[in-house]
């Protein structure tokens, strides 16, 4: 696909651009953003964040922050037990949905059916490398039981053979089986990506009809840095969200991630997040 790569290349060029005639050499991306100087600021929400990841037991939390919160498990060893445990917490704080597996999707949809919290799932999860049919049905099935968002993993290594076509018809068919009725977002595994690699997947993303870019599973190397956030908020604009997920384990980090651009944060430490002061 010709036009990813020359739509690559002008990307490439402006953001390098930047990078290099901005910033002083000490950190690993802008050198003057939160990486080095963090600024403080009033709260997480103040600050621009759209939602924050959270586990099960949180205890208390600042009631205006919990429509802003994933509560999230995605733990291949959860029980029945805990995801009754995940929506009766989501019902009491007011989350903004709970994330759980495919399995777990019916139980959440009837304990939650008047709670106002929506339910969301993972697709392909964690290493996207079913196939597009594959994922479309369990998109499909997903929003058919109750799903209002899919996060569906790219298939990272498609990308990494130059098959762009692949990439963004898989994305597309996921798109498709969701609507209308759920958003899609894509979860790109930064970790096993290049920089360049990541904005050919923003770019796929983007052109595919995703909702939000997203940068890591929790089940790979690594998860969340403030590089990879920046870079997929220059590369997908306005136009989509960008989640940082993994490895945000306090409000300095929270912060950093927010000011590199992300709109949500995934995050176990969502309780501390919010609290520190």
């Amino acid at each position: 696909m010709n036009n990813i790569n020359q739509m690559v290349d002008r990307v490439v060029d402006e953001i390098f651009s930047q990078r290099s005639s901005t910033i002083s050499p000490s950190c690993n991306w802008c050198k003057t953003c939160a990486e080095c100087r963090t600024e403080a600021v009033k709260s997480i929400v103040d600050a621009g964040a759209q939602r924050v990841g959270s586990a099960p037991d949180v205890g208390p939390i600042h009631n205006q922050l919990a429509k802003q919160i994933d509560h999230t498990l995605l733990k291949p060893e959860a029980t029945q037990a805990q995801i009754v445990k995940l929506c009766e917490e989501a019902a009491q704080y007011g989350f903004a949905l709970v994330c759980v597996n495919p399995c777990w999707l019916p139980l959440c949809r009837d304990l939650l059916k008047d709670s106002g919290v929506p339910v969301c799932t993972v697709i392909g999860f964690p290493l996207g490398a079913t196939s597009c049919q594959a994922k479309a049905f369990e998109a499909q099935v997903a929003v058919e039981q109750g799903a209002g968002e899919v996060d569906m993993v790219l298939n990272v290594g498609k990308l990494k053979s130059g098959d762009y076509h692949y990439v963004e018809s898989d994305i597309r068919a996921v798109v498709e089986a969701a609507q209308p009725n759920a958003i899609l977002k894509v979860i790109l595994e930064t970790c096993l990506l290049t920089d360049e690699e990541k904005i050919k997947a923003c770019l796929l993303c983007k052109n595919a009809g995703a909702a939000y870019v997203k940068t890591s599973t929790g089940f790979n190397k690594g998860g969340a840095t403030f590089g990879d956030v920046m870079l997929m908020r220059k590369v997908v604009g306005a136009e989509l969200g960008v989640k940082a997920s993994g490895g945000v384990r306090d409000r300095g980090g929270a912060e950093k991630m927010i000011a590199a651009g992300a709109s949500r944060i995934g995050a176990s430490a969502s309780i501390k997040i919010v609290s520190e002061g």
